[in-house]
Order: structure tokens, then C-alpha cells, then sequence
């Protein structure tokens, strides 16, 4: 994480090419392109970072002018004196909330700085009823950014710096891509009604952005009086369309008519969004309530927190309550006495720390450090010493003072946080007091309920026994919640304070997804209740008992099951899980976020740290770096090109910089003493480009041999991710020693189809049969020289395609590490013999369609 104090936010300390973007919300950052919305991870809106909020205020990342508000006030942007468009959008769908749970601060045209608040929200509101609480911040102009800088991990409101952009020349004196007419004819469309249920919220204005930007005319959105530039996406957004708004388009330039023409169709037809697929306004209820409606009277509502079904018996919790002497001896030994507790108690969640296996989610615990080291609370109990009070009682009364005043705001977020107050607080004082917080003692089958559970509470429960809990205080955003979520644990937060009355031992059924207690549930209800609960941990439990075995089909037909990964931390979490060893190594990850390429010395201690966790006994493939096209490098500057997909990208870069290349490679190679070491090449297209990346391999090895004999054995293969290296699959098997299928782009160069378009991006699927053809001739090529194939693709990890691979002839794997269990438990589920009678049915078929319905009993 990146911070930045407030001095070094002023202009005069930034370089007139630069500009840097501040957290809108205190939160935990995530990759942009892992937010599950296409016009956001396809970037269709612009570059930037998004961000899951512990916060409910939103600040102004940058300075500079309000130049849109939309409507629902769920997004806005900020457009910074160097012309720069700061688009922030507030949860995911939250553009059919229309306005509710959502206050603007601002308005359009008023002058900002960073740090201001310019949107609050009722998360609790707004998160229930929207698809996500996570932020987006994207740069909307980012054809004006040469490179983009983004921070990781949690960061804090108006202080820490997320992304820091270094602008391209001319667009720091706000100059830059202008909306200037083109000489030519003028033409103008028919009135359009908007078929969007939401009007041109941000998917849809994307797309007709988008595509106006592929005319030279000037191009123009008219709406009554009103008219914007159709290739602003902020601008689109900014007219607050709604659904039957008649819009035209005007265009003037020399391609006007085109314009008009794809313009007006693409308009009518949704901009790409279909009915089903626009966001759907929220439940009215859900709007208005924070709570479930009980059925019965055996029913005790709450907030759903985290979503199972679990069946168990009451347990009552309460805080044990710590008495404490009022009069304290001298100041400097109670302020000595303070300050021990305060180190043992940041000791003591760091322990905790290590508990949790979400490390995103232990992050939380770090809050609660913070509060350790908070002035006002810290200066609170000094006050107390300093009047002569003892520390344990000045303690208890600085946090119980800070707790209340946050109960007592209307922010339901910040309310919440007044128990991770009391929880900081009861630790210290524990301390104090000579009282050891132990740990959480419950019976087996365990529904906990209490007034609060703090995070360190949750860590410190042995979950083999508690199978899930309700607190009367808190909601769906609280900390408690949170951490519920990544232990898998259901909970009720806010719940009834009748839940508080129940009789320990007393048998109940909790649904954490409905936010229900049901008491006194009848035989039949348990019964369904189990029966659901049994299916889920049965598939589980059969994937986790052969996850260490070698994945073998019924018939005992072989499959290599390896991880996909990046370092290794990634390397280790896959041996964990089962994976067999490493099918591949995404190197340009070492490359990517820096200002110049890694030495020689940094790679080979990232590839030798992998090598040593897998050892002799399993493989690791490393694949050369593979950028170019849509994986650009800031300090590696490439040729503009006209269809870089077509150009300088994979192996072909490697190629033109053949001094990084052998960097790369020496690298490599010092990893062979240490696993059973295969080399791979990105992107081969033709028998010339693999013999040259091999004459530069066998130099590099040649060159170390007196190093190393281990580099002499290393095996070479290639990626299969063009047709043409599937159609002469036969020619080069000869002069390799295995293939890789990447299935992504082997789908999208197949069908001619670019995976990040927001309107074909969804036919590009890599079970079409045409890619399947592909696969099989690929496989058909390396059989005729006893060469093996894997899988390295999206694909691969689906339990849909496992049975048409294993048909097609395929020997490995290489899935994301979350996956690997599900992956060996459903090859064993299959023989061979049924798998290749259902790859040469699927082979006949004509469309994905006609595949996936076929294979859709193997969903699960």
C-alpha cells in the first residue's frame, strides 16, 4: 500500500506529467479486471483500480471540477485541471437504487479537493440491495495516461495514494484528444427510444462510446435541448438518460453517414445489453428494511451476514465483566502500565493474525492495531491517569466513552465499528486487570449467540464446534460479518433480542442467507435442512479425499493435474490443494508494475523460490515472458501498431529484444538443479519463430553449461494459441517436447473474435466447436511423435469441458489452485472410453450452444 500525507498532495509537489489518486473510500483494493461486471474488467469504461469499502463517505480522489452526477447519485467525476476524468462509481447495479440510500454532497460545476466528501451512503442499505458495495475508480480519458501505477491491499480514506498515473505529453496542459469537427457532410438519425431499463448507465454508454470512436466524424448524443459527445462515456452518462428517452444522433465528417447508420442500430438495439441482462431495480421491501420478516412464530429475524444452513444447539456468550479499582497509584507507573498493555495487546492480534486464512480479511485485525495507537482514545485514558485515576479505569472508561459516542451516530457503518472499540478495549483492560483472555470454550454443534462478537472473538473460536452464530448487534457490513464470510461460517447479525432468552442446548435451525433463527424446528424441516446441508459437504468431501492422490480416471487412464500460478506463495497454496506441480509459471508477473525489467539475479531467485517448493519429484513449467497486444510494458516501448493482437506480442517481443530475452532465459535455467525443469514459449505461430527461440536457448545453455548439467536436460515446449500452430501441430511436435493449449486466446483467434469486446466477447467461447477441432488436430499432431499435450486455458479449470479434454486426448491440466480439488474428484468420476465417445459427439455438433447443453450434466 502506498500512502501519502497531505503536503505531499498539493500540486506544486506532483511533476506537471503526473497525477496521483487518492482512496475515496477506506477499504481493501482490488484488480480491476476481477470485478465481476464486463464493462468494468474489460475496461470498457477506462483503466483504473476498484475498491471493496469499509467506509460509507465518499471523498473526492482528485481535485478539480464536478463534471458529472448522476441522477441516482450512486457515481461521479471529477475532471482534474490537467483535463483528466476520474470516474467513481459506487457499487456494482446501483444505478436501478435510483437515488436511494445515496447523498450527494455536491453538485455539478462546484470545485473540489481531494479529500472532500462528496457522496454519502447507507452501505447497509445499498449493499443489500445492490449486486456489490465495490468501488470502481477508472480514468475515463485514459488514452491521455502513458502509464498507471496501482497501489495494493488496504488502504485509508484521503490519505493513501491508489493509483499514480504519469500523463502523456501535452494532457498536463489539458490538451489532448479534442471533440474537433471533421470536414464533410452532416447527418443526422431518427428519434431513438432507449430500450435500456436503466437508461445509458455505464455498460451500455461504454459500448456506444466505444463504438463512436471508430468514426472520424463529430459525433453528437442529442436530448431535447440537450447534446453531449457520443464518444465521452462521462458525457453519455452525465445526460441521466431513462428507459424510453427518444435520443438522435448527429454526426458531421467525412464517414457521417456510416456513423448515423451503426450508430442508431447499435442505439435500438440496447447497446449491446439485453433485457434480462440490465440491472434489476431492488425489492421495494429490501429498500425500506434492514431485516428478514419472520413466518411464524418459531421464526427470530435479523440481517443475513454470511449465507449456509446449519443445524445446532444454543450457546449463550457474554463478555465476562472486569472490575477495576478507580484510584491508581503514581501517574508514571499507571502511564507504564498502560503502555505494556497496549504492546502485549498488539502482540496478541498479531497472533491472531496468523489464524486467519483470508489474509485480505486479517487485514481487519490491523484496524484494530490502529485503534491501539489511536491519539484521542490513547489521550483519553492519560487524561484519566493524569487525574489520578488508575490505568484499568481510565482505560475502561476512555474506550467506553469513544464506543458510545459512535453507537450514538446515525452512520449505521460507523456504529459498527463501536464493537471493534469494545473489543480493542476488553483486551487491554484484560491486561490490566491481570485477566487472560482465553479462548472461547463452547460445547460441539454450537450456535453461538451474543450481544457482539468482535473479529478477535471470531479468530479465536474453535470452528470445529461452532457451526454458526447471531449477534444483536451489526449488519451485513460489519467486521463480524466480513470475517464470517471467509471462514464459511453462517451468522445472523442485528438479530432479534429474544434470540438472547433461548435456552443453551435448546436445538435451532440458522439460515444465514434468509437471516432467519428458526427455534423448535419440526422433524421435517431438520430433515430438509440436512439433506442440503449433506449434499453440500458430501461433493466437498469426495473432492478433498482423492485431492492428494494422483488424478486417475475409473478405468485408471492418467491426467496430470497441475496449478497455474505466479509465485511462490501461489506454488505453495497448489501443493496444499493437491496440484501435481506447475503447468505454468506466468512470468511477465515479475515484469509487470516496475519501471525497468528485472535483473538476472531478481528472476532466478523468484523462479528458484518456486523450484524448491515442488522439488525433483514435480514439474514446473516456466513460460517466457508473453507481453505485447493487450499486455503492454511502460519501459518496454513497442511500435504503435494498427492491430497489435496481430504484431509484436508473445514470443515475437522476446524475439526483437533478444538481450532480454537471454536475461530471461539464464534466469531460467538456474532453476533446473532444483525441479524438474520444462521451459515454454508464448505464442508460437510458425516452425521459424520456435527454431530461433531455441538457437538463442541452446546458446544461453551452452554458454553455463560449465554451471550447471541440469540445464542441458531442460525440456522446451510451446503455447498452442493460434490456428496456425494447431494446423502444423504435426510439424512442430518434431522439434519440441510437449504443447500447452492456450485456450483463451486459441478461441479468440479461432473465431475471429476479440475476448475483451463488450458485444462479442460472450460468443468467444472456448467450447465452441471450432476450437475444439483446433485441440483435437493439436493433439492428433503431438500423438504422431509421442509428444504429450495440456491445457493451460480458461477450459481447463471448468468441470463442464474435463470430459470432452480427456476425449480430445489431452494429458494435463493446469487449473487455478481453488479449483484443483473439484478438478481430480471429477476425473475420477469419468472413464476414458465414455470420454472419448462423448469428444467425437461433441466434434459433430455446430454451435457452443449444442456443446454446453450436452455437457451440462457434468456441471457438477
Amino acid at each position: 500500500m502506498q500512502t501519502t500525507s497531505q503536503s505531499s498532495l498539493k500540486p506544486g509537489s506532483l511533476k506537471p506529467d503526473s497525477l496521483k489518486i487518492v482512496a475515496p473510500l477506506g477499504g481493501i483494493l482490488v484488480p480491476l479486471d476481477q470485478v465481476p461486471d464486463p464493462v468494468f474488467a474489460q475496461k470498457m469504461v477506462g483503466d483504473g483500480i476498484s475498491l471493496d469499502p469499509i467506509s460509507n463517505e465518499l471523498l473526492a480522489p482528485v481535485s478539480g471540477t464536478v463534471t458529472q452526477l448522476h441522477n441516482a447519485h450512486h457515481a461521479l467525476t471529477i475532471t482534474t485541471p490537467e483535463g483528466i476524468e476520474v470516474l467513481v462509481h459506487i457499487g456494482l447495479d446501483t444505478v436501478m437504487l435510483r437515488g436511494d440510500g445515496f447523498s450527494p454532497r455536491v453538485k455539478m460545476g462546484d470545485t473540489v479537493k481531494v479529500g472532500q466528501p462528496v457522496i454519502g451512503f447507507d452501505a447497509d442499505r445499498v449493499g443489500r440491495n445492490a449486486r456489490s458495495l465495490l468501488t470502481e475508480i477508472v480514468v475515463a480519458n485514459f488514452e491521455r495516461v502513458a502509464h498507471m501505477t496501482p497501489a495494493t491491499g488496504m488502504v485509508e480514506a484521503g490519505r493513501s495514494v491508489i493509483l499514480e498515473l504519469t500523463l502523456k505529453d501535452g494532457a498536463a496542459n489539458g490538451t489532448g484528444v479534442a471533440d474537433t469537427a471533421a470536414p464533410g457532410a452532416e447527418a443526422q438519425s431518427e428519434g431513438i427510444p432507449l430500450p435500456n431499463h436503466a437508461g445509458l448507465h455505464a455498460r451500455p454508454a461504454a459500448v456506444l462510446a466505444g463504438a463512436a470512436k471508430t468514426f472520424s466524424s463529430q459525433i453528437h448524443l442529442i436530448r431535447g435541448n440537450d447534446k453531449v459527445n457520443a464518444k465521452s462515456l462521462v458525457a453519455i452518462m452525465g445526460l441521466s438518460t431513462k428507459q424510453g428517452d427518444v435520443v438522435t444522433i448527429k454526426a458531421t465528417g467525412p464517414d457521417a453517414d456510416k456513423a448515423i447508420a451503426a450508430l442508431a442500430t447499435l442505439i435500438a438495439d440496447g447497446c449491446g445489453e439485453k433485457p434480462g441482462e440490465a440491472p434489476q431495480p431492488a425489492a421495494e421491501t429490501a429498500a425500506t428494511t434492514a431485516r428478514a420478516f419472520p413466518t411464524d412464530a418459531n421464526e427470530i429475524a435479523g440481517v443475513p451476514a454470511s449465507p449456509g444452513l446449519a443445524i445446532g444447539h444454543i450457546f449463550q456468550y457474554r463478555h465476562d465483566v472486569v472490575e477495576v479499582e478507580q484510584k491508581g497509584g503514581a501517574s508514571a507507573d499507571e502511564r507504564r502500565k498502560l503502555d505494556t498493555a497496549l504492546a502485549e495487546a498488539g502482540s496478541q492480534i498479531e497472533e491472531l493474525k496468523g489464524h486467519m486464512r483470508d489474509p485480505s480479511k486479517a487485514k481487519i485485525l490491523d484496524a484494530h492495531k490502529e485503534l491501539l495507537e489511536d491519539p484521542d482514545l490513547v489521550n483519553l485514558a492519560l487524561d484519566g491517569i493524569a487525574g489520578g485515576s488508575s490505568a484499568a479505569y481510565s482505560w475502561r472508561e476512555a474506550f467506553t466513552r469513544y464506543a458510545k459516542q459512535l453507537e450514538g451516530l446515525d452512520n449505521p457503518l460507523l456504529r459498527e465499528r463501536a464493537t471493534d472499540i469494545r473489543d480493542v478495549g476488553r483486551r487491554v483492560l484484560g491486561l490490566l486487570a491481570g485477566i487472560k483472555q482465553e479462548k472461547i470454550e463452547v460445547p460441539q454443534d454450537a450456535i453461538l449467540v451474543a450481544e457482539d462478537l468482535a473479529p478477535s472473538d471470531i479468530a479465536s473460536i474453535d470452528r470445529t464446534r461452532v457451526l454458526g452464530f447471531c449477534t444483536t448487534s451489526g449488519g451485513a457490513t460489519s467486521h463480524v460479518a466480513i470475517i464470517a464470510r471467509s471462514f464459511g461460517i453462517p451468522a445472523i447479525c442485528g438479530i432479534d433480542e429474544s434470540a438472547l432468552h433461548l435456552d443453551n442446548g435448546a436445538e435451532v435451525l440458522l439460515d444465514g442467507g434468509r437471516g432467519m433463527l428458526r427455534r423448535n424446528p419440526n422433524e421435517a424441516e431438520v430433515a430438509r435442512a440436512r439433506e442440503q446441508i449433506a449434499r453440500s459437504a458430501e461433493r466437498r468431501r469426495e473432492e478433498l479425499a482423492t485431492a492428494m492422490q494422483p488424478a486417475q480416471t475409473r478405468d485408471g487412464h492418467r491426467i496430470e493435474v497441475v496449478a497455474n500460478i505466479r509465485n511462490a506463495d501461489d506454488a505453495l497454496a497448489a501443493v496444499a490443494a493437491g496440484g501435481e506441480g506447475v503447468g505454468l509459471l506466468r512470468s511477465e508477473f515479475l515484469f509487470d508494475e516496475r519501471d525497468q525489467a528485472p535483473s538476472e539475479d531478481e528472476q532466478a531467485r523468484s523462479y528458484g523460490a518456486v523450484a524448491e517448493v515442488l522439488g525433483r519429484g514435480r514439474p514446473l513449467i516456466i513460460r517466457t515472458l508473453d507481453v505485447g497486444g493487450d499486455k503492454p510494458l511502460s519501459y518496454l516501448p513497442l511500435p504503435k501498431e494498427e492491430n497489435p493482437f496481430l504484431g509484436l506480442r508473445g514470443i515475437r517481443v522476446s524475439l526483437d529484444q533478444p538481450e532480454m530475452f537471454r536475461t530471461q532465459l539464464r534466469a531460467i535455467l538456474r532453476a533446473a538443479p532444483l525441479s524438474d525443469l520444462h521451459i515454454m514459449f508464448p505464442m508460437i505461430a510458425t516452425l521459424e519463430e520456435l527454431r530461433a527461440a531455441k538457437r538463442i536457448l541452446a546458446e544461453e545453455q551452452a554458454a553455463g553449461a560449465s554451471e550447471t548439467s541440469a540445464a542441458a536436460s531442460v525440456k522446451v515446449g510451446i503455447m498452442v494459441e493460434v490456428p496456425s500452430a494447431a494446423v502444423q501441430a504435426d510439424i512442430l511436435a518434431a522439434e519440441c517436447d510437449f504443447f500447452s493449449i492456450g485456450t483463451n486466446d486459441l478461441t479468440q483467434y479461432t473465431l475471429a473474435m476479440d475476448r475483451g469486446h463488450p458485444k462479442l466477447a460472450r460468443q468467444a467461447d472456448g467450447l465452441h466447436p471450432a476450437v475444439l477441432r483446433m485441440i483435437k488436430l493439436t493433439t492428433d499432431g503431438a500423438r504422431k511423435h509421442g509428444k504429450w499435450v495440456g491445457v493451460c486455458g480458461g477450459i481447463a479449470s471448468d468441470l463442464i469441458a474435463i470430459p470432452v479434454l480427456i476425449g480430445l486426448g489431452v494429458k494435463e491440466l493446469s487449473v487455478t489452485v481453488p479449483t484443483i480439488p473439484a478438478i481430480k474428484a471429477a476425473i475420477g468420476r469419468l472413464s476414458l472410453s465414455e470420454c472419448q465417445a462423448l469428444a467425437d459427439e461433441v466434434l459433430a455438433l455446430g454451435t457452443a450452444e449444442q456443446v454446453r447443453a450436452r455437457l451440462a450434466p457434468f456441471a457438477e
